[in-house]
């Protein structure tokens, strides 16, 4: 038991050579995202479990576990960051295995707070260069082009904020597709490392599904917008192999965070995005996203997630809609429509830039 590491899903593959102690690193040494550690655990909080590349892992006090330092945007969860020197005490950010230092974290988690960590040491190579999971995969990483894109059609869902319902109206978006006889892949493209999102996806229909986690990304927060462009041509590339019909790209969290934001008034990758589907989780931020959107010269096709789970935020929803007549046209699915196929049969022809 005391040499068992269990490994985050973001390190599965890792076999270091050595264990650098954290006494003999340098005084002024500096994390860097995507740095793999060993870390013994202190005192479990918020996870309970770290997701491996098989199962989810059962943690216990005195456990040792090896992940990935990376940053955490969540706002129904925790925000954290990679520290800038060593510290005493790390936590456990996400349940792939992300690990950094909390700052702030939904009240909800208040009372049992993250899962904390001492660190044993750094995973190195046989020269003693501490293993980097971006690093490693920078080889693979395809530079944009927006070739990719032009091979098959991208729709992107989009929501509120998180747990807005978008996974769930991708997922659904795809099993509406698959059963339509397309051939439909998943690519979440932004977040923080777990399988969830596109295990959902796969199991309702998606050919293949993948996530920036396969270049070694812990998470996207705070990555350039070259970075981006260029894991999203890669993981294109990646699923064009299936020759999918349409890929449904999912961008984690609300529309305000920072890298949503980003790609959304970006032109260049705007051009690549053949729909957009938007999912909120009531009335109000349905209207206000829509408007937000609309801003930015961008206008969904159909409009889901949280909300149609209520008949009376469906009709309220409704009737902004009527109000705003430039809107009427704008559908609203429910799960079982987009299961139905409804999606694919309302879109020909509609535009995704707003006239």
């Amino acid at each position: 038991m005391e040499n068992r590491i269990k490994k985050g899903m973001c390190c599965a593959h890792i076999q270091p050579a050595q264990i650098i102690h954290p006494q003999a690193l340098p005084l002024d040494f500096q994390f860097t995202a995507g740095d793999v550690g060993i870390f013994e655990v202190l005192e479990l909080g918020k996870h309970t479990q770290i997701q491996s590349a098989g199962r989810n892992l059962t943690l216990a006090p005195g456990d040792k576990i090896m992940g990935v330092f990376g940053a955490r945007y969540a706002t129904n969860q925790f925000e954290g960051y990679v520290p800038d020197s060593i510290q005493e005490e790390y936590h456990i950010l996400g349940g792939g295995g992300v690990i950094g230092t909390l700052v702030s974290s939904h009240s909800k988690y208040e009372s049992e707070g993250p899962t904390r960590l001492k660190m044993v040491g750094m995973a190195a190579d046989e020269s003693g260069t501490i293993i980097n999971t971006i690093q490693q995969n920078l080889p693979r990483i395809r530079p944009f082009t927006g070739k990719a894109a032009q091979k098959t059609k991208v729709i992107l869902s989009l929501g509120s904020s998180m747990d807005s319902g978008k996974t769930t109206t991708a997922a659904y978006l795809c099993n509406g597709l698959a059963r339509e006889g397309k051939k439909v892949a998943y690519i979440k493209l932004t977040g923080t490392a777990y399988p969830k999102d596109k295990n959902l996806a796969y199991d309702l229909g998606a050919i293949t599904a993948i996530d920036f986690s396969k270049y070694g990304y812990p998470s996207t927060y705070l990555r350039s917008e070259l970075e981006l462009m260029n894991l999203y041509e890669s993981l294109l590339e990646d699923v064009l192999s299936y020759e999918p019909e349409y890929v449904v790209v999912e961008i984690a969290d609300g529309l305000y965070q920072r890298e949503t934001k980003m790609l959304l008034r970006s032109a260049v990758f705007l051009n690549t995005v053949y729909q957009v589907i938007f999912s909120a989780g009531d009335s109000l931020s349905a209207a206000q996203g829509v408007q937000t959107l609309n801003r930015w010269g961008i206008m969904p096709s159909a409009l889901s997630g949280l909300f149609t789970a209520s008949p009376l935020l469906i009709r309220e929803v409704k009737e902004y809609l009527y109000e705003n007549q430039e809107l009427l046209f704008l559908p609203i699915l429910t799960l079982e429509d987009l299961a139905l196929g409804k999606w694919k049969s309302l879109v020909d022809g509609f535009s995704l830039m707003q006239a």
